[in-house]
């Protein structure tokens, strides 16, 4: 049977399979954020879909998919308006993570997501302790550094677990 995207828009078979993944962990990362508004549920789940977009579509799709989630969520008044300094930032440690998850998985699983994940976070912290005091007012760099801190590592990590689950439920080996 065709798969309806892969015959309209000109695709092979494993392109239109490829399509739709894509679309459906977009669709995801875009918007989970609209209904769930915590970001110790949002956050770990965004960080799944990273790390599963580069193991089931690659790190070009991935790398598409990191744009949106903080795109969407301060379009969407789900990041409060003083943290839109950080967007390029975090659109960045996303890619950030992809790059380093992708080079590393051939490896080893987990050392891909543990060394992916840290560098995120030091890359955040990095980048709030550096850049965002000059742009901040002390009263919220206080409240950006802690967001951008460790709740950022514990959610790069968690994500990576609930990857991992993902893709042994999809028993997808990659």
């Amino acid at each position: 049977m065709n798969n309806p995207l892969s015959t309209s828009l000109g695709l092979s078979k494993a392109q239109g399979l490829v399509a739709t993944k894509f679309i459906a962990l977009l669709g995801v990362a875009t918007f989970l954020p609209m209904f769930i508004h915590s970001q110790w549920l949002t956050g770990p789940i965004v960080n799944a879909i990273l790390f599963l977009a580069v193991a089931i579509v690659g790190v070009r799709e991935a790398l598409l998919i990191a744009l949106v989630p903080s795109s969407v969520a301060l379009a969407y008044g789900l990041l409060p308006t003083p943290l839109a300094p950080m967007v390029p930032f975090i659109m960045m440690s996303n890619a950030l993570l992809i790059w380093i998850f992708d080079i590393l998985r051939s490896r080893n699983y987990w050392l891909a997501v543990v060394v992916a994940s840290v560098a995120k976070f030091v890359w955040l912290y990095a980048i709030v302790h550096l850049l965002m005091k000059s742009l901040l007012s002390a009263k919220l760099l206080e409240s950006v550094a802690v967001l951008m801190s460790w709740p950022q590592l514990f959610s790069a990590l968690l994500g990576g677990a609930i990857a991992w689950v993902v893709l042994r439920w999809l028993k997808f080996e990659k």
